[in-house]
């Protein structure tokens, strides 16, 4: 498999396009393609380090279109459709997912290495709120591609190494503290709240 992704972004690469490529995977990838933008956007950044945060924008709002393509074959096609793009055990899970994080759930699929697709997908079956499932994907693979674009915009080169070894551990770290942050925000104004009623 990682032959077939190094030869595949190799290609991508040696064209004279290779931003309308990466353009191109990150739409796909957001809806039923299995490759995830990163392979073509980092090793593309790393030759402009220049144009990393422009690369960065570029993978994010493709991603998000692509997961709007996503929301729509869920919310048209059904469950008849979804299932051959998501199995029905997978779905269920997402769907305990949805109903214990709701939109929070988005963002941590467009942090982390969790499939972007059984979200975008499912996110129209369930009739999730389109305006909150933009802004939580916007939200989540923004994150997730403009800090690698920055990353690489400063330290070109020599961030290599780290994106290659610890880029997943990273985000899924990310995410823990975001949602870690949020929860104790929302506590903290829900018990001041609280106190003002009495």
């Amino acid at each position: 498999m990682s032959e077939l992704i190094s030869g595949f972004t190799d290609y991508i690469l040696s064209t004279n396009f290779p931003l309308i490529g990466l353009a191109i995977i990150a739409f796909a990838e957001s809806s039923f393609f299995p490759i995830p933008p990163d392979v073509i956007m980092i090793p593309l950044a790393l030759i402009n380090p220049a144009f990393a945060i422009f690369y960065g924008i570029i993978t994010t709002i493709s991603s998000v279109i692509g997961g709007m393509f996503g929301y729509f074959i869920g919310l048209k096609g059904g469950k008849p459709l979804v299932n051959k793009f998501i199995s029905e055990e997978k779905l269920y899970k997402v769907k305990l997912y949805y109903n214990q994080y709701d939109v929070w759930a988005i963002i941590i699929a467009g942090l982390t290495p969790i499939p972007y697709k059984l979200f975008t997908i499912s996110a129209g079956l369930f009739d999730l709120k389109f305006t909150r499932f933009v802004i939580a994907s916007l939200i989540g693979r923004g994150s997730r591609f403009l800090t690698v674009g920055t990353l690489i915009f400063f330290f070109g080169v020599q961030i290599k190494e780290f994106l290659t070894n610890y880029l997943e551990l990273a985000t899924i770290a990310f995410s823990v503290l975001l949602i870690g942050g949020f929860f104790i925000i929302n506590k903290l104004l829900k018990s001041k709240i609280n106190n003002k009623d009495k």
